[in-house]
């Protein structure tokens, strides 16, 4: 990864649009190393998830020029090589897996769902833990798991209309849409 740490950090300190049309062939490089990584996560990660051993790691990654119509930051790229992971390629239903890679110790792997959009995939979510309790609680409370992960979000103020308001489980019924991630 030392290429493509060393191209966004690069990039990072050099955030226009001259370094970058200057710099097309290192940001190849950079992208084919962070591919071969997508592919190496991937074939370890389809070893306990099967379903996502056919994607191919260059539809999965995420483009580096940035929206800056609605932003403050008016810098035109994102110094971070991202990618999703799930059975239907890079879309973030159903949950799956993201990767970013990013200078300064700001990397970041982990599984969820990843966008604020998707009502329908939270409340599935919500459910699929309502009536699964003892197996969720079982993965989440494994030191394995506690040792390397944790349930990470933002959370309603009360549980969401129509679960038990005394459910053991509450405190995972209350995340919020979008927020559904283990990093």
């Amino acid at each position: 990864m030392e290429k493509t740490v060393a191209y966004l950090t690069d990039l990072e300190n050099n955030n226009n649009r001259e370094w970058y049309l200057l710099h097309k062939e290192q940001r190849i490089e950079a992208e084919k190393e962070f591919e071969e990584l997508l592919q190496e996560l991937i074939l370890e990660l389809g070893k306990v998830d099967n379903c996502i051993l056919f994607n191919n790691p260059k539809d999965l990654t995420f483009k580096l020029v940035r929206d800056t119509r609605f932003s403050k930051d008016k810098s035109p790229y994102n110094p971070t090589f991202r990618a999703h992971i799930s059975s239907k390629g890079k879309l973030p239903i159903p949950v799956g897996y993201f990767i970013a890679i990013k200078p300064n110790n700001q990397s970041f792997l982990g599984g969820g769902l990843f966008a604020d959009v998707f009502r329908d995939a939270t409340n599935m979510i919500r459910e699929y833990i309502d009536k699964n309790e003892m197996k969720f609680r079982s993965i989440v409370s494994d030191d394995l798991f506690a040792a390397n992960f944790a349930v990470k979000g933002t959370a309603l103020k009360k549980i969401p209309q129509g679960y038990n308001e005394n459910s053991s489980m509450k405190e995972y019924l209350k995340k919020r849409a979008g927020m559904w991630n283990i990093g």
